[in-house]
Parts: structure tokens; C-alpha cells; sequence
């Protein structure tokens, strides 16, 4: 029987204002589950750049930890992102939120001037090193944007986040619900997922949509 092939995935936190966008990464887990895969959940020991209330919108008076939130999502079962192994995977995976854009790296706050979290960058170009497959959803190709120069990938329809993307190098096209782009030559894939105005079955098809093609790289 063939090995089944293994997902590592990175998590931002839990929450859409503030950390991982809990319909994207639940249902990206499920997709690589229901394609054949397993996976690991993997998240930065930080702490989060704020704390936001989401019934209300406004930040809230409290710190909180990246791997500690992210654990809420994986059950417990999580893995600190510094101990992560390019050679123990196959492929490399960003679910979307906020926190990719406040937590992973600093995007929400600089736009293309962004920084990205130095594990964060260390994980990337370690895969890609090893020639391993990378996606990410949502508002996580940003990261790829600033680490990947000439990088082809998507960030859906927002003029705003194109127009970031592009000034860093990356090449975007603009896609609409469950579309993917992909770069060959880089062993990227991207969907826009929640950059769109989407509903959590259109979330669902992303999410399918990327985990099948990264499967196929």
C-alpha cells in the first residue's frame, strides 16, 4: 500500500480578526483528510500582535499566545512551528485570517513593506529548498509575495492586496471562488477562499480545490 502523504499546516492563532480563520483551516484538515493525506498542525510559539473581540470588532485588553490559540483548533494536538522538518513532509500548507497578515507576518500594519516572522521565513525557504510543494488560502499568499520573488498566485479580487503583492515582485491573477493559481516552476498554489465574499461551502470547494492540486505536484 502506498504511503499516504503528509500535510504540514501552519496556523496563525484561532479566530478570523486576530489568527487563523477557523472555517479555512478546519475545512483545509478535512480536505486533506478526505483526498487520502494526514497531517500536522504546526503554529509559532509568539504571542499574538492584539487581542480582538469578535462580536464587537475592538481590541480587547489582553495578550494572548500564537501556538497556545492555534492548539484550539488542532485539539491539543500541535506541534511548535521551530521543531518542523521539510523532510518529514510533502507539503507545506498556510490556512488565511488575519493572523497571517498580524501574527505570521506584518501585513495588515505595512502592506508591501511587510516583515515576516523569521521562523516563519525559515520554514518557507527550507521547503522550497527541498523542493517540496507549498500553498496557501485566503490572505497567506502575502507571505509567499514577500519570501518568493516573481512568485505567480492569487489574493482573489482585492485592488488593495493586489497592488501589495505586485510591488513585491509576485506576478497575481485575479481569481473568483474555488479557483486556484498555480506556479509550477515554485511548487506554489493559491485560492482566494475568504478574500472573496464567500459562504462557507464556497470555502469548502477552496479548500478541496488546493489540497488536490497540491497533491498532484
Amino acid at each position: 500500500m502506498k504511503d499516504k502523504k503528509r500535510f504540514a499546516v501552519v496556523l496563525s492563532g484561532c479566530g478570523v480578526y486576530d489568527g487563523a480563520e477557523i472555517h479555512e483551516a478546519t475545512l483545509a484538515l478535512y480536505a486533506i483528510m478526505n483526498n487520502g493525506a494526514e497531517y500536522d498542525v504546526f503554529a509559532p510559539d509568539i504571542e499574538h500582535h492584539h487581542v480582538i473581540n469578535h462580536m464587537t470588532g475592538e481590541e480587547m485588553n489582553e495578550s494572548r499566545n500564537v501556538l497556545v490559540e492555534s492548539a484550539r483548533i488542532a485539539r491539543g494536538n500541535i506541534k511548535t512551528l521551530g521543531d518542523y522538518h521539510p523532510g518529514d513532509y510533502d507539503i507545506l500548507l498556510f490556512p488565511g485570517g488575519f493572523g497571517a497578515a498580524k501574527n505570521l507576518s506584518s501585513f495588515a500594519f505595512k502592506g508591501a513593506e511587510l516583515s515576516v516572522d523569521r521562523t516563519v521565513e525559515s520554514v518557507v525557504h527550507r521547503t522550497r529548498e527541498a523542493g517540496k510543494p507549498i500553498g496557501a488560502l485566503c490572505v497567506a499568499p502575502v507571505i509567499l509575495a514577500k519570501l518568493l520573488p516573481g512568485v505567480k498566485l492569487t489574493i482573489g479580487q482585492d485592488d488593495g492586496a493586489t497592488e501589495a503583492v505586485q510591488k513585491m515582485g509576485a506576478v497575481h491573477e485575479s481569481t473568483t471562488h474555488g479557483e486556484v493559481v498555480i506556479d509550477e516552476k515554485l511548487k506554489v498554489a493559491t485560492t482566494p477562499c475568504y478574500m472573496l465574499d464567500a459562504n462557507i461551502l464556497q470555502i469548502a470547494e477552496g479548500a478541496d480545490n488546493i489540497v488536490k492540486v497540491l497533491l498532484k505536484m
